[in-house]
């Protein structure tokens, strides 16, 4: 199979792309625009000759037409996604996470090409600390920033393509991701390095906020599930029950790096901060026997603090002017 895997350059399309050359004998192509999130250095040491790579924007419709018909599937991961800088700039969202999708759906229905389509959890909006409810298939929209209502949107426009067009896609919302190769602006890298660097952890307000954590690798192989096995039209929410509260994930970090867990700085809190995500993945693990590797959070994440220590020449260069953004935001 040929996969074109937008995004490839990213955290998250990096790590699926490391995936699908360890465990299957598809070719892979890269396209990505190479923003500041993207780094080509997250694709180092693969196989030439099944992997190409081709720096491009998903809202370039001549290109995304000559590369989509080249290839048996389109998995989508290009995304503009940092919250902050979404609340800073949102239009930079709106021609990525929408117009790029459009895009991208109007080369798959002009050349019937599988497309998969990965999402956020964070299209639902948020639930209460208090809440036993988790975000299943069937839960309502209500995203709450410029990232995730983009988010959203681009969401609906797969299945308007889905319906109307009979276009062959998937969805997958996931939880958060952690994991190698994630750009240090990013609420785990960013605490990892700073202990590193002899830093301390920053927490956003009380840190009583929650998130529903889950491993790259897991998303990764949970994505090639879908796209393997998955019913077409169909969506499917990927998890590793992974709730914890920030808090609690700086203190793992300090403890696994052999500091106080106390040893933080409380900073101002993000704005239209949401209050907790929380992934019920049962159909993906009824219908497609799906099942986490690192269903221990504290091991995936020591396997993470691993890799930084280890590679501070892929995050370094990033290091300084992100701190520096965060500074002048009190952050």
């Amino acid at each position: 199979m040929r996969q074109l895997v937008t995004g490839g350059a990213g955290f998250i399309g990096s790590n699926y792309v490391r995936h699908v050359l360890a465990h299957t004998d598809h070719r892979v192509t890269v396209v990505d625009k190479l923003t500041y999130a993207g780094n080509r250095a997250s694709l180092a040491g693969l196989p030439d000759d099944r992997l190409m790579f081709v720096q491009g924007d998903v809202c370039d419709a001549p290109l995304v037409g000559d590369l989509v018909a080249d290839h048996d599937l389109v998995v989508h991961f290009a995304a503009e996604s940092h919250n902050d800088n979404s609340l800073r700039d949102p239009s930079p969202f709106l021609q990525t996470n929408l117009v790029g999708t459009y895009t991208l759906l109007e080369a798959v229905r002009a050349h019937d090409v599988r497309y998969h389509h990965i999402s956020t959890d964070e299209v639902y909006g948020d639930l209460e600390l208090d809440d036993p409810a988790r975000f299943t298939e069937s839960t309502p929209y209500n995203p709450s920033s410029p990232y995730s209502a983009t988010k959203a949107g681009s969401d609906l426009l797969v299945r308007a393509w889905v319906r109307s067009f009979g276009v062959r896609a998937t969805i997958s919302n996931c939880s958060n991701n952690y994991g190698p190769f994630q750009h240090v602006e990013k609420f785990i890298p960013r605490q990892i390095t700073n202990v590193l660097d002899g830093g301390r952890p920053k927490l956003y307000g009380a840190g009583a906020n929650v998130r529903d954590w889950i491993h790259a690798d897991d998303h990764s192989a949970a994505v090639l599930a879908i796209v393997e096995r998955g019913q077409l039209g169909e969506t499917y929410l990927i998890g590793a029950d992974g709730e914890r509260d920030n808090r609690q994930v700086v203190e793992t970090i300090l403890t696994l790096l052999g500091r106080p867990a106390d040893d933080f700085d409380h900073v101002n809190d993000r704005a239209g901060h949401d209050l907790r995500y929380a992934i019920d993945w049962s159909k993906l693990r009824d219908e497609l026997g799906w099942r986490p590797r690192y269903a221990d959070f504290g091991e995936g994440l020591a396997a993470t603090i691993g890799w930084y220590r280890a590679n501070a020449d892929w995050w370094r260069p990033q290091k300084a002017a992100t701190e520096a953004k965060y500074a002048e935001a009190g952050q």
